[in-house]
């Protein structure tokens, strides 16, 4: 009985894992058929996010689906910021690393696209750039 009783929380926590590996395995999947055919795609812990046909869209994973957060036309890009995530107005440094945002502005709208990664984020803003002066 005993025996028993200390497998017990190694079977809880087996069943726990298995459950998030099949729900990051869906989430997954999800992105793939989301993202197919866009020029630019990213998923990370701060959502997802895709370029297609000159559109940026970007969401995040709720309930089982992608819930669309907002939507960027590249054409109409103005200026492309990268900011550090939770000290408001401060741009990032090329030496920082971790969670930042980039900062979308035209058109008199501007959006935030969250990123976990600083260098991922500095490849997007050039790609970004690239393809706006492409759609100019």
């Amino acid at each position: 009985m005993i025996h028993g009783l200390l497998w017990f929380p190694l079977l809880i926590a087996f069943i726990l894992l298995t459950g998030l590996g099949w729900i990051e395995r869906r989430r997954q999947n999800l992105y793939r058929e989301w993202a197919k055919g866009s020029e630019l795609a990213k998923l990370d812990g701060s959502g997802a996010a895709r370029l297609k046909e000159g559109v940026l869209c970007w969401s995040s994973f709720e309930a089982g689906n992608f819930k669309e957060e907002a939507s960027f036309e590249i054409k109409q890009l103005e200026l492309l910021e990268l900011l550090a995530l939770a000290s408001g107005e401060a741009p990032l440094t090329n030496e920082s690393q971790g969670s930042c945002r980039l900062r979308l502005i035209g058109c008199g709208k501007e959006i935030d696209v969250p990123f976990t990664d600083a260098d991922r984020a500095r490849e997007w803003m050039n790609q970004l750039m690239e393809k706006a002066r492409c759609d100019l």
